[in-house]
Order: C-alpha cells, then structure tokens, then sequence
C-alpha cells in the first residue's frame, strides 16, 4: 500500500521551529508508520518571492493528498502586501468548518473550574472575513460600511458536524448565534442548528445567543463537554475564550476541513476531502532561536492528521501522541509557560519516548 503523503506547509520564526518538532514525532522511527512529506515554503520571503504562487500550490497539492500540517506565518500590515495565506489555503482546499477544542491541560488550573472539553465549531469562510468595506462622507458625518456574506451549504457543514461530533464525544450542542436581531442572516445558521437537532434526536441541544454564550460559558460548571457552532468571527472570539478558560492557548490544535460543494440534499456529507491541521497561536517572534518556545500544540496537529488517515496503526499513533504529549505535561516536563524549566526539544523528546513506549506496549495486547 502507497504510503500517505502529508503536504508540509512551512513558515516563519517559531513557527518553523514548532513545525520542525512535530515533524520528529511523525518520524516512522517513532510512530511505525512510513509516511510521505512534500514540503511548501509559505515564508513571508518566499510568499512575497513567488507572489503567493507557492500557496496556490500549497493547496493543490492538499487536494491531491487530502492532507496538509501548517506552521505559523507572518502576516504583512503593510496594504498590497501578500497577506496571510490562509484565506487563499481556505478558499482553494474547499474548507467549510474549523474546529478547536479546549481542553483542561494537566497542573494547569482552568478558569470558574472548568475541565470538561469545550469545542468550537466554526465557520472557515465568509462572513467578517472577506467582507467588502467601503466609506462614505466626510468628517463627523463620514459612515463606514460592510456587507457580509454567508452560505446555507456553510451553515449546514457546521451544524451538522457539530451534531456528529458531539455525538462521538457525548457532548451538547451549546450557543449559536444572534438570531434575534439578525434572524434574516444569522438566523441561516440558527435554522440550520434546529433542522440538525431534529435529525439527531439523541443529541442534547441548548441552543442560546452569542452575548448569553459568552456568559454561561464563563459560569459553566465545566461537568459535560460541549460543542458550540458559530459564525466565523463569533467563533473565532470563542477559541480565544475557550483557550483562555483552559488557562493556555498551547493545548489546542486547530483542523481546517475541506469538503465537496455542499448539495441540496437533507444531509450534509461529513466526510472531508481536505485535512488541514495547525496550531492556533502564531509566530512568537520573542521566542526565536531560543528553545523554549511550547511545541504542544503543534504536536497536537501532527496527531490530529493521523487520525484522518484510514489506517488502525494510524489511530494508534494518533492517541499515542495525543495522550504522550498531554502525560508529560503532568509529569512536569514541560515549558515555562505552562510553569515548567524544559526547552522545546527537551518536551518533545518525552514525547516521542512516550509514544514509542505505548506502541511497543500496545503490540503486545
């Protein structure tokens, strides 16, 4: 059988570094696994050299091997600029959801208590993002304007993925957005939510506004996982919450999934033909070259791509590093931000002899 081929899209100052870490953990030496890495340089340098063209291909290549693993990358202020390459990566892989999940990270002390996970399921195009903006007048009377678009095929793919992925990990479909002041275009999503929890009836469903998440999310006693589908603005707020409830943004990887154009059929398919994995933080650029930035997430991502790959060994090696990278974590080993001494390469030595140790073990059962 043809090994799988990730598409390694790489970036900037730590980003590039983290990248590197996750990478040793995918080593076939660790995981078992022989896998294939074709590598796209989306540096700034290299963006701006090839005026975006290596993110075009970037893409093309993702929807060719239907895999992709991401570093950070800069993004320029400066207008005309080449901007960041994750709307066009979103645009061109046909993405339709992200997906974080928070998650209590261990001798991490989480927010009002909070430990059950908490995934955010978001819109991946659209709406504030792409929005065409314009001004008009002059002086006090000057107005800025802003049209925003989203899809019913959009909103479909994320509420029916929440539903999916709250019933693999019993959670409840939680929040939503401002219907009531907007029902004619946040109400799309809002009509989508209630005909997804009408065809899954043995998902619990609490439906709320945004504003009311925000605040039941910040006095939830944290006892069931939750799975909130949002807007693409709205969700990207909540990641950030949700992170910051957790105590870190370092324990969650970031998924971009890429499907089909969606069709008029009752139920979306929920097979992506596009996995793309990240972590959510960016560049650092305080940390470069220094050895000590969190590399977490970013072996989080690398996990979170295996697991997309149909193959037993692959979900194997996917919980092994999931629950390796988290144990270490507990067992102390781990960077200053989440209050420990070890370097980068010192905590993602641990986990790869940790996931080689729970794959050696796990052969023999």
């Amino acid at each position: 059988m043809q090994s799988p081929t990730i598409v390694v899209l790489d970036g900037d100052q730590t980003g590039e570094e983290l990248l590197a870490e996750s990478l040793r953990v995918l080593d076939e030496s660790v995981i078992d696994i022989p896998l294939a890495f074709e590598h796209y340089d989306l540096s700034l340098e290299n963006r701006r050299a090839t005026n975006n063209q290596v993110v075009h291909d970037a893409a093309a290549a993702m929807r060719a091997h239907k895999l992709g693993l991401k570093a950070a990358t800069i993004t320029p202020e400066q207008t005309g600029d080449v901007g960041s390459p994750n709307a066009i990566l979103r645009r061109e892989i046909g993405a339709k959801v992200i997906v974080r999940t928070g998650r209590k990270l261990p001798r991490v002390r989480p927010v009002a208590g909070i430990h059950a996970p908490i995934s955010v399921v978001r819109m991946a195009v659209g709406d504030a993002y792409g929005a065409k903006e314009w001004r008009e007048g002059e002086g006090v009377d000057e107005i800025a304007c802003r049209t925003e678009v989203i899809s019913r095929g959009v909103c479909r793919y994320v509420s029916e993925y929440a539903f999916a992925h709250a019933k693999k990990v019993g959670a409840k479909v939680f929040g939503g957005p401002k219907y009531t002041v907007s029902p004619v275009y946040e109400g799309m999503l809002k009509e989508e939510m209630d005909a997804a929890a009408a065809r899954h009836p043995d998902v619990p469903y609490d439906p709320q506004l945004i504003d009311a998440t925000y605040a039941l999310l910040l006095s939830n006693a944290g006892d069931n996982p939750l799975v909130i589908p949002s807007l693409n603005r709205d969700g990207d707020c909540l990641s950030d919450l949700v992170m910051a409830l957790f105590g870190s943004i370092a324990g969650a990887e970031s998924i971009v999934l890429g499907f089909e154009t969606a069709t008029t059929s009752t139920q979306a398919s929920l097979s992506p033909n596009v996995v793309m994995a990240e972590a959510p933080h960016g560049t650092a650029p305080r940390l470069f070259g220094k050895n000590v930035a969190n590399p977490l997430a970013m072996i989080l991502a690398a996990g979170a791509v295996l697991s997309y790959i149909e193959d037993r060994r692959a979900a194997n090696a996917a919980r092994a590093i999931y629950e390796s990278a988290l144990e270490a974590v507990h067992e102390g080993i781990a960077t200053a931000d989440l209050g420990g001494h070890s370097t980068t390469t010192e905590f993602t030595d641990a986990v790869i002899e940790g996931v080689k140790r729970k794959l050696d073990v796990w052969s023999t059962i």
